[in-house]
């Protein structure tokens, strides 16, 4: 990596998006925004390239990496499609719904991204600064989100910054992630069985409505991001459902209980997912040693905002 140099801050303009492509094709490491969040990119099918994602995230080597695809060729190429695969690629692709799904023999992607698994976590984002660069390097990429390991992810091109530094080559700054919260992840067995991996903008009940009931996670192996019990992680002690807060806690408030942070003054959960990290993080920046969050209803999204929270709290 380039020592102790700051990031190259690119901006979302065709001079950006051809200077992020050659750096990437060079094997360097570049953060792009996404609709969910930035992501820390490198080419998929380089061992040496994805190892600098491990070693800039100090992230663990059996946790996968999602891989990212500008579209269902190319999607086609890394995994083996089923109908059910097909069916959800059609509805929810471009967005915020990464598949689980069987590696293609023969496939491109390096070892490392899949963690040495049978399987690939695999999707088509929905932002056109990704996109942009997906489609001038015509090569899956490689994205976790652009933070340390387990920390807040990063909505912002500034949280990337504080969070990685120098051990990032550059920055595509696409302003604030608009969904704010990773994908929904779902791994699709044989038989037309499917498991919720993690929750996310694609909502249980929405992938019920077209795959049926889902199959219970038993195994404890990881097999997609977000499934480590303590993620999200802002570094302080986090309260959770506090109706108000004590002297030396930041206060992150939620429709009529406000506080210093407030996810939506409206009561709206996918306001409230969009703004989640943002608050998480000025959090982080405050001097009060500790985080308390307002109560946060459990339905439709607020079900991925309560993950996410219970992680970070762990």
């Amino acid at each position: 990596m380039s020592g102790k140099r700051a990031p190259e801050r690119l901006a979302m303009d065709p001079a950006g998006i051809a200077r992020a492509a050659e750096l990437l094709r060079a094997g360097k490491l570049v953060a792009l925004p996404t609709e969910t969040v930035y992501g820390l990119a490198a080419r998929a099918d380089s061992a040496e390239a994805v190892a600098g994602i491990y070693r800039a995230k100090g992230r663990p080597d059996f946790n996968p990496l999602i891989v990212h695809v500008d579209d269902l060729v190319m999607a086609r190429r890394v995994a083996e499609f089923g109908d059910a695969a097909e069916l959800l690629a059609a509805r929810y692709w471009p967005g915020p719904l990464t598949l689980v799904l069987p590696l293609r023999e023969g496939s491109a992607i390096t070892p490392a991204v899949t963690a040495a698994l049978p399987t690939v976590a695999l999707r088509i984002p929905d932002h056109p600064a990704m996109r942009a660069v997906l489609a001038a390097l015509q090569s899956p990429l490689a994205a976790p989100s652009a933070n340390r390991s387990g920390a807040v992810s990063p909505t912002e091109a500034e949280h990337v910054v504080a969070s990685l530094g120098s051990a990032v080559d550059a920055v595509l700054d696409g302003g604030g992630c608009p969904r704010g919260l990773e994908s929904t992840i779902v791994a699709l067995r044989p038989g037309g069985e499917w498991q919720l991996l993690r929750h996310g903008p694609i909502t249980e009940a929405e992938l019920t409505a077209v795959l049926g009931p889902p199959q219970p996670v038993r195994e404890a192996k990881v097999e997609a991001p977000g499934q480590l019990a303590q993620h999200y992680s802002p570094g302080k002690p986090l309260r959770l459902a506090a109706e108000e807060a004590e002297p030396d806690e930041y206060f992150i408030g939620f429709g009529p209980v406000t506080g210093d942070c407030t996810l939506s003054e409206t009561g709206d959960v996918a306001i409230a997912a969009a703004r989640l990290y943002a608050c998480l993080h000025a959090a982080a920046a405050s001097p009060r040693p500790r985080i308390a969050v307002a109560p946060i209803p459990a339905e439709g999204i607020g079900a991925a905002i309560n993950d996410r929270l219970r992680r970070a709290a762990a």
